[in-house]
């Protein structure tokens, strides 16, 4: 199975950012400044080319290195109670409270063809994470449409994929590198929106939620949320 150019494994993406984070706390004592610091450097990030971002040896190194000279530049708070109030400013834009998938539901459209039945819904949504759990591209592809699309939304904060992936190898490509054949990152079934989605967990922490669109017993449309913001309502909620 052809390799995805710029698929991330969820682990990688993961770690990078918990480090930048790191990095911009010791420097910044705010973790409040740290997140605003760290998501100026991935916005720098996805302002580069296609060619520029393909070409980096070390993606992590570069954008250690934006977090650094930020945090070096940026001016401490000019007030007392400066970091309450940008917490209340982050909550305010950040739409932490917003349905992890609803977004991808009005950027696509409506599902194609005939629509099955819950129950058969369930099981393909299970096939496809056993499929993923394994590592098996063959298993994964039979799962899905020749035309299957899949969106990755990182909302800019962390490192993934930037367009729609198009067509079942592809497809089936970019979610092996996404969930598969890493020790941390555990892959469970759950209810997204009121329907069978798969939740990845990386740690303890819930990094991906997908959701799926199934007609004719073919997914024909991946919906994946990995911006962190949209995720704290499912850190929050979900148990351990």
């Amino acid at each position: 199975m052809d390799h995805v150019v710029g698929a991330v494994p969820l682990a990688e993406s993961f770690d990078e950012r918990r480090h930048l984070l790191d990095v911009a706390c010791r420097a910044l004592g705010s973790r409040v400044a740290a997140e605003r610091v760290v998501d100026e450097a991935y916005r720098r990030w996805y302002r580069l080319t296609d060619p520029e971002r393909v070409r980096m040896p070390s993606p992590r190194i570069w954008l250690t290195q934006v977090v650094d000279e930020a945090c070096l530049t940026r001016p401490a708070p000019a007030w007392p109670g400066g970091e309450q109030r940008e917490i209340l400013a982050l909550r305010a834009t950040c739409g932490q409270d917003l349905e992890p998938v609803d977004w991808a539901r009005l950027s696509l459209g409506a599902r194609r063809a005939r629509p099955v039945s819950a129950r058969r819904e369930h099981a393909i949504t299970v096939a496809v994470q056993q499929a993923c759990s394994d590592q098996d591209g063959t298993r994964l592809r039979s799962l899905l449409a020749p035309d299957a699309t899949a969106v990755f939304d990182s909302g800019g904060k962390i490192r993934a994929l930037t367009r729609p992936v198009r067509g079942d190898e592809q497809v089936a490509g970019s979610l092996l590198v996404l969930l598969g054949g890493q020790r941390r990152v555990t892959l469970r079934t759950g209810s997204v929106n009121g329907r069978t989605g798969l939740v990845a967990r990386c740690d303890d922490q819930v990094a991906a939620v997908l959701s799926f669109d199934i007609a004719d017993s073919l997914v024909v449309q991946v919906w994946a949320v990995l911006n962190p913001e949209k995720l704290r309502s499912w850190n929050r909620s979900l148990p351990g």
